[in-house]
């Protein structure tokens, strides 16, 4: 167990998103070192002062949120759990990515968001593609929860044609989340999901998720 808290804050996309923060990325990041806190980013607030959350409307909006937190002189880290997929087309460096390879291009636009803020306690981090990209990585766990006839062969067979669970792709009808919603009805976003995910285990998903394993190495890498 390492010693001397640091505090590192996860703005998310949505529910399902804080509930894998909750349950298996707090207690991994907790034995790393790590005080987590989450919040869900605000996508409006009334005139009575009443918030609505979950999804990203613009970078606008979006940046405004991350500015606020980092107001906070006690964070030592601020990062996020935001999908590349869908992702606001006017952020910072998406109507510039790499197109040939999908790792340049989610890191491409994750370089451009730490520039355009310009705090250096700011990490940015972008699923590739979805948070349903991990539930692939954990296709075998899944299975264990739905005993659904084919459905662990056919997302693995997804990852094997796409080359890696991270690369499932991020067309409107076969992006991760559509899949999963097509080869079985009785799948759960906000339970099955992040079940799987836990079952898995963090070493497990890094293995296969190389852009995970990157941003966790880069939480790594602040200075003790």
């Amino acid at each position: 167990m390492t010693t001397g808290y640091r505090r590192l804050h996860l703005l998310v996309e949505g529910q399902t998103e804080e509930i894998v923060v909750n349950n298996v990325l707090e207690p991994y990041l907790r034995d790393r070192g790590w005080s987590v806190s989450v919040s869900i980013v605000t996508t409006k607030r009334t005139a009575a002062g009443s918030h609505h959350r979950g999804g990203i409307g613009s970078w606008g909006k979006l940046e405004r949120e991350i500015r606020l937190l980092l107001r906070n002189s006690d964070l030592r880290v601020l990062t996020t759990l935001f999908d590349f997929y869908a992702f606001p087309g006017d952020s910072p460096g998406m109507d510039t990515p790499p197109a040939s390879d999908p790792y340049e291009g989610v890191a491409h636009v994750e370089s451009a968001m730490a520039q355009a803020i310009a705090d250096a306690r700011f990490v940015p981090n972008l699923i590739l593609h979805e948070l349903e990209t991990w539930v692939f990585a954990a296709a075998e766990q899944l299975g264990w929860l739905l005993p659904d006839p084919g459905l662990v062969e056919q997302l693995q067979a997804d990852v094997r044609a796409a080359g890696g669970a991270e690369l499932v792709n991020d067309h409107p009808s076969t992006a991760p989340s559509k899949r999963l919603a097509s080869y079985c009805a009785t799948y759960s976003k906000t339970n099955d999901g992040p079940l799987a995910i836990a079952d898995l285990g963090i070493e497990s998903l890094r293995a296969q998720c190389p852009h995970l394993d990157e941003w966790i190495k880069a939480l790594d890498s602040r200075e003790q």
